[in-house]
């Protein structure tokens, strides 16, 4: 049990160092490592993915909002979506044939790894004219940049796309029961024109609410096994602590070589589970 214990505790170090870095929940790492390399049963291992999600983002929101890399506004004018997105998926849970909505999510993710690979050399957006819409939400920004050693001021653009497809990832995570850490970056990304450094951040933040607003749930059908969750929280938070020092270290155009494989794989399982179903 000591020697399970630490496994854990390794796997969960490097889960929440990639969920910090990217934007990720931790739990694309934590739910296939704890059912694959260690043989934990799939429900115990969904319910230790929910912990690390919000270990993850309680170990990094804080030093991204500290320096002030987070766009908290966006984070929550979006999270309506999300939320919004998760409560129709919820309802409309049977309904809907899961097979279409892995391949269309995981189609959409191949196209969003293949823009993402032609951005790979942008280290910051493009310059876009003022939204009349962000402007009135206040939603524009600007963060100290360490990698460059400067200040970065950026403007937010397509709002309602991006809300769109933030409502788009609420859905398949209420469906499907997975993270849509990946869905929230890629929108911020691509959709929203944020630095690559905010939406990572910003991710970071959002992914902490969405999984607390679930915790609960799980907890009551008895799939938080603290023997496996306690590890998982505590790997997690030293990881996530780790990847906050790194990422303001890296520029964003490294961050984009990291992001596009895990891109990749996601988009590739979810092609194949359409598949398969």
């Amino acid at each position: 049990m000591i020697f399970l214990t630490v496994e854990i505790l390794f796997l969960s170090v490097f889960a929440g160092f990639i969920g910090s870095l990217l934007g990720l929940g931790g739990g694309i790492i934590i739910t296939p490592a704890l059912t694959l390399l260690l043989g934990i049963d799939i429900k115990y291992a969904i319910g230790a993915s929910i912990v690390s999600v919000i270990a993850t983002s309680s170990g990094s929101a804080i030093v991204y909002l500290r320096d002030k890399i987070t766009n908290v506004r966006a984070g929550m004018f979006l999270e309506i979506a999300t939320t919004t997105g998760a409560l129709t998926g919820a309802l409309i849970a049977g309904l809907v044939s899961t097979k279409y909505l892995y391949l269309t999510f995981g189609l959409l993710l191949l196209y969003s790894a293949v823009n993402m690979f032609q951005k790979r050399n942008q280290e910051l957006p493009q310059e876009f004219p003022a939204n009349p819409m962000a402007d009135k939400l206040k939603l524009n920004g600007s963060y100290y940049d360490k990698a460059l050693d400067r200040t970065v001021d950026y403007h937010v653009t397509g709002i309602r796309s991006g809300f769109g497809m933030m409502y788009a990832a609420g859905i398949i995570s209420g469906l499907l029961g997975i993270g849509s850490g990946v869905f929230k970056v890629m929108a911020m990304d691509s959709f929203m024109k944020l630095p690559m450094k905010v939406s990572t951040a910003t991710s970071n933040f959002m992914i902490g609410v969405t999984a607390a607003a679930s915790a609960g749930i799980y907890l009551t059908r008895g799939n938080i096994d603290p023997k496996i969750a306690a590890p998982v929280a505590l790997g997690v938070l030293v990881g996530a602590a780790v990847g906050t020092k790194v990422m303001q270290r890296l520029k964003s155009t490294t961050l984009r070589l990291v992001f596009i494989p895990v891109l990749l794989y996601v988009s590739i399982e979810m092609i194949m589970k359409g598949v398969k179903l």
